[in-house]
């Protein structure tokens, strides 16, 4: 077993633990062994939850003097960059985490990169490029022939359809959806339910059915 921690000690990280926890019960070895949680939130360091111990901030991490895989589990695509561009530590790896009741249907024809997690529930298609550092935060299907480049953030339920094409650092809120096709890219917010139906313009909020640019 890898030692492992996750950066983010919040509700998300906490379900990432269980995650953790779900894929070590999957296998015949257990893979990871959860050693706590990183934070630069300076009010929690030092304490723990029910899933570990916040063991330190970035500054910790970076002089961390054994192996140690690192899962990010931040709910911002700004920040998630921040973090994995702030780890300079040799010794620290960033492993895709993925829960065992993900449906792949062509694993074969998948590339991904290194630090996503994809959450319970998801399927992944056929002729899927995925980057680094991509959140998929659980029942999510991801169409044929997608395109997806760093630092995204999907929450639950979202529906990316087939042929889309996605940039770095946006957010898709919950139960959103990009229809088959589409260019979303860079820095682009989608909100909660919305269906967007043509390509988005970067840096802008879109909202509604059909989405619409707001200019906040």
């Amino acid at each position: 077993m890898k030692d492992i921690a996750i950066f983010g000690a919040g509700g998300f990280g906490r379900e990432v633990a269980c995650l953790i926890r779900l894929i070590n019960e999957s296998l015949e070895e257990p893979r990871w062994n959860l050693i706590g949680f990183f934070d630069d939130n300076e009010e929690i360091k030092g304490t723990a939850n029910e899933y570990g111990k916040v063991l330190g901030g970035m500054e910790t991490l970076n002089v961390w003097k054994t192996p140690l895989d690192i899962a990010i589990a931040v709910g911002n695509p700004q920040v998630v960059r921040k973090i994995a561009g702030g780890v300079n530590n040799p010794l620290v790896d960033f492993p895709n985490i993925i829960a065992p009741s993900v449906t792949w249907l062509d694993k074969n024809n998948v590339r991904m990169g290194k630090g996503n997690l994809l959450c319970s529930g998801c399927l992944v298609s056929c002729n899927i490029e995925i980057g680094n550092f991509n959140i998929f935060n659980g029942y999510i299907p991801i169409g044929h022939d997608t395109r997806i480049g760093n630092y995204n953030v999907i929450m639950p339920s979202c529906n990316i359809s087939g042929g889309i094409t996605m940039g770095d650092c946006n957010f898709m809120g919950v139960k959103s959806v990009v229809l088959q096709y589409l260019k979303i890219g860079n820095n682009t917010r989608i909100g909660a339910g919305s269906v967007v139906m043509r390509n988005t313009k970067d840096g802008y909020l879109y909202i509604g059915i059909p989405a619409q640019k707001l200019d906040v």
